[in-house]
Formats: C-alpha cells, structure tokens, sequence
C-alpha cells in the first residue's frame, strides 16, 4: 500500500547540517495526510513548553494522498509553535509546493534547530544540500531572494521556493512565508519561525510520479470533479472577481469592520470593491498548481519615475477580499492606488496582511485616544485613509527601531498589554480577525477555531444565512455547527484540498477518490477521523497552555451593530462554553 501514499517524511536538522528519510506509512494510513499527519508530527518532535523562536521549535510541511493526481488538492499545511500566540500555529499555502513536495517524494518534511549562519535548503528528490544564504540575509525585498535563487539553483519545472522577507529576519512575530511570489503561509508567524533558525529560503524540486490503485476508477473520479469544478458557478465567482466581490456584499450587509470597526460599513466601498479593480485595474488572473478555477487575482499599480517624465514602472500586485479589508477599508482607504502601495509593501517585507492591518488600525485609534504619543511613533501622526504614513509606518514595524513598534510588531495584544486600549485591540486567541463582522457565530468561530481563524468553521457563514432568522443563533446551534464544520474541515485540509473546493469534494467524492490511493475509509469513519484530528490539535494547544476560560473579548466588537444588531457577550461566552464541553481535555 505504502506505493500509492506519499508516506516519506524528510527529517532536517539545522543544528548539525544533517537529514535523514523515514517511511512513515503508519501515519498517513492513520491520519491520510497534511493536517492530521502533521499534527502528529508536531506532537511527536517538539517538547512542551518550547520557545516558539527557539532551536526546539519544529517546521512540519506535508502535502496529502490527492496531491497531484486531482484538480485542487494542491494545498500544503505547514504546522508549528506560533511565536505570535505562543500555541498551535498552522498555515496553509498554494502555489506549486505542494506538488514540489509529492515530486520530490515525500508526504511531509520535518526541520529542526538552528543554524550557525544563514542557509536555505535545496531539496531535490533525495539530495538535501544546506546552501550558504548570507548574501540573501538582509535584502529588502523578498521577491529579489526568489528570484536570485531560482536563476542560480537547478531543477527548473516542479520546484516550489519558499522564503522569507526583512520581516521573518527581524523576528516580527506575524511574518509570514512567500511560496510562487504570489501565494504565502500567511498566518501566525511562520516567517519569524524561520528567521529564527537563520533560514532564509526551502527549495524543494523533483519529478517522480504519484501512482494509483485503480485506474479507472481514478479516471472516473478526476472527470467528475473537474467537470464540477469548472463548471460550477460558485467556484466561477472565484475566477471572475475572487474573493473581493465580498466587499459589496458585506457592506450591503453591515458586516464590514471599517476603521478598526468604529463602523461596520465603508462609505467608499465601492472604489476598493472587486467589481472596481476587476474593471480598471486587473492585469491578468493565475492559478495554483492543478487548479482550473485560477482565483488569484493580480492588479497593474502604475507609478511615474521621479525624475523620467512619461516613464512609468507596472507592479503587479495580488489582491482578494483579506487584503482589501485589512489595508482598506479597516484603515479608512478609499485610494486604489494607495491601497495596492500598501498591499505592495507588506509583500515585499514577507508580513501577513491581516496582521498588519489590524495593528495599523489599533496604533490608529491609540494615537487619536491619546494612548501613544508622537514621540513613540516617531513623529508619525497616522489617520483614516492617510495610505502614506502607513507605508513608513510597515517599514518601522519591520525595523523595529524603538519600544512601540517592537511591540507592534507582536501585534495587538502585546501592542494593548502596554499602551492600553485593550477594548479595541481586536484579537481572538491572540489573532488577528478576517474581515467578518457578521454576528456571535462569526467570532465564536474566531475564538474556538483551533488556529483562530476564520477558515476553521466559517461561523460568518452561519450567521450570513441566519439573518432574519436570529432565533436560530442559539449558542448551544451555533456550537454544534461549528464544531460538525470544523471536524470536517480537518479532512479536508488532510487530503490536502483547497477549500474553495469543499462543495465539490463531498464525503461520497473523497472515499471514492481515496480508494484510488488503496485507503479504505467509509463516510462515516471519515468524519470521525476529522474529529480525532481535531482532538488531536486541542491536545497539542492544552500541552502548550490554551485555556478557553482565558479568552479576552475586546468591547468593540459588542458595540458596533452587526447584521444581526448588537452582538451579547453572554451569547458568545455561553458558544465558547459549548464548543468546549465538545473537546477532550
């Protein structure tokens, strides 16, 4: 059986500049892959209590039994300690990764310590080499690392580059990992992970082939999803306007958290709006590797050169619904080409956009309260929609020149514990939120999500069809479907698939799809794997101190009226309780 699952699992060792290969068959024939797998291997080489910017923090990456032989399942999960809320930390990323990984032949790659000097690694297939990265360490854009390795390092085709910006070097704790230009592992600190163990860059290239049991039983399956995934006008959204067609939906809704949530609707949503940009700023559209629905959306930002007259220099630049909350419309900005200049700079500095957003709002609402001084911003006055402060401000948040931003650069939590203004410090389990303000369901799935998300149990989605129906948002209802979602959720960023496809892939499509890879798993055995791999992570996050009676939520999220009027702190409270009684402790 062990043929048809990609069950290798590549150990690396910073500290000693060694590796070793493993079949690890038991593991993905228990757990099937991605999430589940890692999660396991997270519990199994990283002792409790670790620092997460320490040598005994560990980096798993691992890819799942579809990758590579189905449209969409081409996700890699990277688990780890997260510095930015000192518990699980879990990000997912498309690009090409994940079939690098497959092609080079293993399911997961383990990499621990820290090195002496800076590297980055060169997988190809069976070789690892630790290649010298000090020339990379310290340049300021990330993009110019990807390129400068990619022109010098073989294995051209299936190879993925993974690396890190200014940001991760300087350990600003919500940095994240740039993967194919256009794609990161955005959430929760992996870039700082990787700044910490003076590693720079994973490149992984191969070209071996992932086979399967049946054939034509696979032939069968791949027809029948790729026919629904291209033919279906939900996953059609996603090619026309992406995820930034949400801006109209949800200001229409009064569910947009509009500077830092004084408001839930933006006055100029409709210039950030994804009809907006799609009419007069998309250059073109990309696709992750064996997806053909190409969801990413990329913006033309036309600048003039300072001192050539008719010279202009195009950036494309990558958009979706997070970027245009986050950077936008939570920060009061209505220009476009302000608001792709941001987008620009949290990307060549490797910082997570969510992250950055949020911080910048809350320094925003501190600096107006009084809270923090122009001294501590160092002369900086920012406001709503003054895109040009925020910019220097990103680069004093990556630079860390005095206390105020090194503890920005920790985010709101940190940022609050000192300066004050916890109230409005929007964090949930020490996350910083997506852009749903859409009801209790919505932030109860914030602060019971295992990485705090809004992509563990779409409580926005719960409360987007309750409205009208607010008797159906009970906390005991709104605990049990998160928990259902969420379970399942686990499955699916197992195999590993992109959850744009999670109508497509139903429980009946993935025990067919499994039987192509020789894995016998019933619908109902399905979910309650799902289940047991979501235990598994709580049994990591209870190891490392989580506590769901220690949850701060911040009174800015009461006051502002959500679609479904003024959220009651009992209601959420009483959803957490719920959810909880549901984990093992």
């Amino acid at each position: 059986m062990s043929q048809f699952l990609p069950s290798n699992v590549l150990y690396v060792d910073l500290s000693k500049h060694l590796y070793r290969i493993k079949n690890r068959q038991e593991l993905f024939q228990e757990y099937i892959g991605g999430t589940g797998v890692a999660t396991q291997l997270l519990l199994e080489e990283s002792e409790k209590g670790t620092d997460p910017l320490g040598p005994g923090n560990v980096i798993v990456f691992a890819v799942g039994p579809l990758t590579n032989l189905y449209p969409m399942a081409s996700k890699t999960v990277a688990m780890f300690k997260s510095p930015h809320t000192g518990n699980l930390g879990e990000s997912h990323a498309g690009g090409r990764s994940a079939v690098a990984i497959r092609s080079a032949g293993y399911g997961a790659i383990v990499i621990k310590g820290t090195s002496k000097s800076p590297v980055y690694l060169a997988i190809h297939e069976d070789e690892l080499f630790f290649r010298d990265a000090a020339a990379y360490w310290g340049m300021d854009s990330a993009q110019t690392v990807g390129r400068v390795i990619r022109e010098n390092e073989p294995g051209s085709g299936i190879r993925t580059i993974m690396r890190i910006g200014k940001a991760g070097e300087n350990l600003v704790t919500y940095a994240n990992l740039i993967t194919e230009t256009y794609r990161h592992f955005g959430r929760l600190g992996l870039g700082a992970v990787f700044g910490s163990k003076r590693l720079k860059a994973v490149l992984v290239s191969g070209r071996k082939i992932a086979p399967v049991a049946d054939k034509k039983l696979y032939r069968e399956v791949y027809e029948n999803l790729y026919n629904q995934q291209t033919k279906s006008s939900a996953l059609q959204k996603y090619h026309d306007l992406g995820t930034a067609s949400n801006i109209l939906v949800l200001n229409e809704l009064k569910g947009l958290p509009t500077r830092n949530l004084e408001q839930a609707c933006f006055e100029n949503a409709e210039e950030i709006s994804g009809e907006n940009l799609g009419e007069k700023f998309l250059g073109r559209r990309v696709a992750c590797a064996h997806c053909p629905v190409a969801c990413i959306h990329l913006a033309t930002l036309r600048e003039p050169y300072e001192d050539e007259p008719y010279f202009y220099k195009t950036t494309m630049v990558p958009y979706d619904y997070e970027l245009l909350y986050a950077l936008g419309c939570m920060l009061g900005i209505s220009s476009v080409n302000g608001l792709l200049k941001l987008i620009d700079e949290v990307e060549n500095w490797g910082l997570d956009a969510i992250s950055t957003g949020v911080a910048l709002a809350w320094a925003t609402e501190a600096v107006q309260k009084e809270l923090v001084t122009k001294e501590e911003t160092l002369g900086l006055e920012p406001k709503w929609g003054d895109y040009k402060t925020y910019l220097k401000m990103i680069e004093l948040i990556v630079e860390q020149p005095n206390q105020f931003y090194k503890q920005l650069a920790k985010g709101v939590d940190k940022a609050a514990e000192k300066y004050g203004g916890t109230e409005f410090a929007l964090a949930m389990g020490g996350n910083e939120p997506a852009g749903y303000h859409t009801g209790p369901a919505g932030y109860t799935g914030f602060y019971t999500g295992a990485r705090h998300s809004h992509l563990d149990s779409a409580g926005y989605s719960i409360d987007q069809k309750a409205v009208g129906k607010t008797q159906e948002l009970t906390p005991q209802n709104i605990a049990d479907k998160l928990f259902k979602e969420e379970a399942w959720r686990q499955i699916l960023s197992s195999l590993v698939v992109c959850f744009f496809a999670r109508g497509v892939y139903t429980p009946d499509i993935v025990t067919k799809a499994l039987q192509t890879v020789a894995l016998d798993f019933t619908e109902e055995h399905l979910m309650k794997t799902g289940e047991k791999i979501l235990q598994e992570k709580y049994k990591y996050k209870f190891r490392e101190g989580f506590d769901f009676n220690k949850l701060r939520i911040p009174t800015k999220i009461l006051e502002t009226e959500s679609p479904h009027k003024k959220i009651k702190k009992e209601t959420i409270e009483e959803a957490i309780k719920q959810y909880a009684d549901k984990i093992k402790t």
